[in-house]
């Protein structure tokens, strides 16, 4: 089409004559109305393929936005992979030396394993429904390392099933997992775009596990959580990965407790850890001691222990990997058994933050630490500074590493207490107190305004509303829908329950919000009046903020 459009072109320019004219002219319209039709279709497509999975939708809209330029990588991926792979290790590897080095001995209160009885010794069997529940639920993630494709697999699940189902029970009943599923293959991600791509440390490493490895630990995950529900083992405080938690629930929990220190009249100092690598520096020893602390026993504990050891991993850029190195310590990235592992292993933690009179919040390795007080205290300063003398304690004996400089304080006080004169100790260094934080992705201020978090939310909605309006051209409005709601509303969305009671001003700006993305989606004009464009999106749940807060929150 777009070669006879040329040629017609071609033909009027020569011969100038008027049906020649309108000739080219009919070939430009019909061309212009193809290939808008064409990038509507593949647009359509692309929007399609990632239903139901709000990461790959943000990856495709940000390639259709943007096209993705090739990272300028050196070409020789072989000694970039042993590059990696020598960083990865060697990262994990200084945290441990570093750790070893400040303690002269492991104390007891770490390494013993407190007397209890043997609550579970061993794993239910698993009957053909049960394994094909989890092949459905499990995603198709491939692994180098799968000698076939993780979707012929579901495909192919009826007649794979007795077969799944015997290496499985197997695995449970000999308390053994096969070598060949705690191999994972690593592939380097750039933290933001922005860095220098020929840099090691600006890599995150992200981990792929063997696919039928994912659904044995997916039976044993199951089971785990059960005994953890049945006996309440888990520390009231920790909301990273367990059913009914969330980092919502962690932050409204958060912010509930500063807020009625703020309404006694007390003085609040948050301090939020950053620990370096949690998961990759957990000590097995430490950990397996844990597990037999809470009544684990016989083949279940028998099974966690080959899980813990014997693992390796190896570095894959292109058809080049790196040499396998051992991992002596830590829990595997991307197994869904690694959090539930590391809130059994960090659970004593706050009971060493509450024998000082603090409180703490935690999700994951997220830890928040706030300990409230009377303005005019004297002895708040040597309280606080103990609590977190021994909170560093419990880290180094734990083979945990804080990082005091990525470390934060905040004081919560009213405007009148603003300054306390002193600055809280973690570890010999003085942390400075400052005026936000990011908490879980939410900004909290000292007086608790949340309103450069409602800047910051309502700054990153219009900025992918301009986005958005680029591509509407080639949206129908359901899918023109669907990408407002997942890269516009799910901003608003995020702990809007914090939103309930803000003031009105405050919550204009997140208002506005929402007017625009009804006007993108209904193509109202600007002087049309909002109301009826929130009733015509009702389907969608699409509230005002507020209501969406008290909505969410109850």
């Amino acid at each position: 089409m777009k070669r006879a459009r040329r040629g017609l072109e071609c033909i009027w320019r020569k011969s100038r004559d008027v049906s020649d004219q309108a000739r080219a002219k009919a070939a430009i319209r019909a061309y212009s109305v193809a290939l808008r039709a064409a990038r509507k279709a593949f647009t359509t497509a692309r929007i399609a393929s990632a239903a139901n999975r709000p990461s790959e939708l943000f990856r495709v809209v940000g390639e259709l936005l943007r096209p993705p330029e090739a990272q300028g990588l050196p070409d020789d991926s072989a000694t970039r992979c042993s590059d990696f792979a020598h960083h990865f290790a060697g990262k994990v590897a200084q945290i441990r030396l570093e750790l070893d080095s400040s303690l002269i001995v492991v104390p007891e209160e770490v390494t013993e394993v407190p007397v209890c009885s043997i609550l579970w010794d061993s794993f239910r069997l698993v009957l053909p429904d049960d394994v094909e529940g989890i092949l459905g639920s499990v995603r198709a993630t491939t692994c180098a390392l799968d000698p076939c494709p993780s979707w012929l697999v579901k495909l192919a699940k009826d007649g794979l099933l007795d077969w799944f189902v015997t290496i499985i029970n197997a695995s449970l009943v000999q308390g053994s997992v096969p070598s060949c599923f705690k191999q994972a293959v690593v592939k380097p991600l750039l933290k933001k775009p922005s860095l220098d791509p020929s840099i090691c440390n600006n890599y995150r490493p992200i981990s792929n596990l063997p696919f039928l490895g994912k659904v044995l630990e997916r039976v044993v995950a199951k089971q785990l959580q059960e005994f953890l529900d049945d006996t309440d083992f888990l520390d009231c405080s920790q909301s990273g990965f367990r059913p009914g938690h969330s980092t919502e629930t962690a932050l409204v929990a958060l912010v509930d407790d500063l807020r009625r220190e703020l309404d006694r009249g007390s003085v609040t100092l948050l301090v939020l850890l950053d620990i370096s690598a949690a998961f990759d520096t957990i000590d097995h020893g430490i950990l397996l001691g844990r597990l037999s602390g809470m009544g684990l026993g016989g083949t279940v504990l028998q099974w966690l222990r080959s899980f813990l050891g014997g693992r390796s991993q190896m570095v894959k850029l292109g058809d080049s990997c790196s040499d396998p190195w051992p991992l002596t310590s830590g829990v595997p990235q991307g197994s869904i058994l690694s959090p539930m592992l590391f809130n059994i292993y960090m659970k004593p933690l706050g009971e060493v933050i509450r024998s000082f009179g603090g409180r703490c919040h935690l999700y994951a390795d997220d830890t928040q630490i706030h300990y409230s007080f009377p303005s005019e205290s004297k002895e708040a300063p040597r309280m606080l500074n103990q609590c977190l003398a021994a909170v560093a304690d419990w880290m180094r004996r734990s083979k945990l590493w804080i990082n005091p400089d990525k470390t934060e304080a905040l004081l919560v006080s009213r405007a009148s207490d603003r300054g306390i004169g002193w600055q809280p100790v973690l570890d010999g260094v003085a942390l400075p107190l400052k005026s936000q934080v990011r908490s879980l992705g939410v900004l909290l201020d000292s007086a608790l305004t949340l309103e450069a978090q409602v800047s910051a939310v309502a700054g990153r909605a219009f900025a992918q509303l301009k986005l958005v309006r680029q591509l509407r051209p080639y949206l129908v409005k359901s899918d023109l829908t669907t990408v407002v709601h997942a890269l516009v509303t799910s901003r608003l969305d995020y702990c809007n329950a914090l939103y309930v009671g803000l003031p009105l001003k405050t919550a204009r700006k997140l208002q506005l919000v929402q007017r625009s993305a009804a006007r993108l989606i209904t193509g109202a004009s600007y002087r049309e009046r909002s109301t009826p464009l929130f009733k015509e999106l009702l389907a969608a749940v699409h509230l005002p903020v507020p209501i969406q807060g008290e909505y969410h929150h109850l």
